[in-house]
């Protein structure tokens, strides 16, 4: 049976998505929504560089909403995020339509997620007979489902530390990289992410989907941050980096059980790897490390595509992750979903 399936956004991880639903028979792509004007009118494949699909790309929500869908895969991005896409998820849920997205890391453990939204979701789903289930490489995946899985090996645990060790001067969006994280700020500029409760509302549910995952009370979530000054000027995809501001990035979201830090999402992001050597890094780029402490000790690193291509390959893993989801989050009870709800979401007609 095919599922008929919509796509909310054409940026890096929409174009991915809509590629990927196109070659696989078991899902039906009837439609795409894009924020710009100059993309309306325009067929969905030739908008992620293949032939002609025959979906023609609208800014007209009601004219999509009037398909008989299964299923919308959220994309869209921008400084509102959740602001603009709650309603949209309240809407659909509403209309009985199911929905996987990438644009609330908030929702990625439901239950953490503010009580006034959560319930206005809730009703919604109720109301719809639909599911919303949220995830990614990271929030999502490489921080939740790949500790929980090695964590299968432990006999006992003392601490559970995922480390995310990327260069972020491929990535093109300026507002997140110098207001979100403060590339290129005075060193003594707080960005968002240095903000109370920044980090606990991004990585914060991803702690708690792993406490969850090994039935554990998180006492606290306690958040870190550094940030170092290139010495250098630097050359990014989002524009010219002074030398004497922000180059490299140093955070930690920790759960605390039994009074010590036992659950840590650690992100050591750079514009370039040579920047802050006595910081953690990697052989390679791109590069997610997982480290257990316990009984036996675990390490494991997930390489993320090649050295040269890391960025475009995360979003590709990115949008993987949720489309596919689908066929679970539609046969899945109604409701808001993380991970531990579903189960394996392998790949379907993957192999070429």
């Amino acid at each position: 049976m095919q599922l008929n399936v919509a796509v909310w956004g054409t940026g890096g991880v929409g174009s991915h998505a809509i590629r990927a639903i196109a070659r696989r028979p078991d899902l039906n792509l009837v439609g795409v929504w894009v924020h710009s004007p100059e993309k309306v009118g325009t067929d969905a494949g030739t908008l992620v560089g293949i032939d002609p699909i025959g979906v023609i790309a609208t800014n007209d929500a009601d004219e999509i909403l009037a398909c008989d869908l299964d299923c919308i895969v959220y994309t869209a991005s921008g400084p509102s995020l959740d602001a603009g896409a709650l309603p949209d998820y309240e809407q659909f849920l509403r209309d009985g339509i199911n929905v996987v997205t990438v644009t609330s890391p908030a929702l990625v453990y439901p239950p953490s997620f503010p009580e006034r939204p959560r319930t206005r979701l809730q009703e919604a789903s109720k109301t719809g007979s639909a599911s919303l289930y949220a995830s990614g490489i990271e929030p999502g995946f490489a921080a939740d489902q790949f500790p929980l899985t090695l964590l299968t090996l432990s006999s006992s645990i003392r601490s559970v530390r995922v480390q995310e060790l990327f260069t972020y001067d491929t990535y093109p969006v300026e507002f997140t990289m110098r207001e979100v994280f403060g590339f290129g700020k005075p060193i003594d500029h707080a960005p968002i992410m240095a903000s109370t409760g920044a980090q606990l509302m991004t990585w914060g549910p991803v702690v708690q989907v792993v406490a969850a995952g090994l039935g554990v009370e998180l006492e606290e979530i306690r958040e870190t941050w550094f940030q170092e000054a290139t010495p250098r000027d630097l050359d990014t995809a989002f524009g010219p980096v002074a030398a004497g501001t922000v180059g490299a990035v140093r955070f930690e979201t920790i759960g605390v059980v039994n009074g010590r830090d036992a659950i840590v999402i650690e992100h050591i992001n750079r514009l370039k790897m040579d920047l802050v050597p006595e910081w953690p890094s990697a052989p390679r780029d791109g590069t997610y490390r997982v480290i257990i402490e316990g009984e036996p000790n675990l390490q494991c690193e997930l390489l993320v595509g090649s050295a040269s291509d890391y960025y475009e390959s995360g979003m590709l893993a990115t949008a993987m992750r949720i489309v596919n989801a689908i066929p679970a989050v539609v046969d899945a009870t109604p409701g808001l979903i993380s991970s531990l709800d579903l189960p394996l979401t392998t790949p379907r007609y993957a192999f070429d």
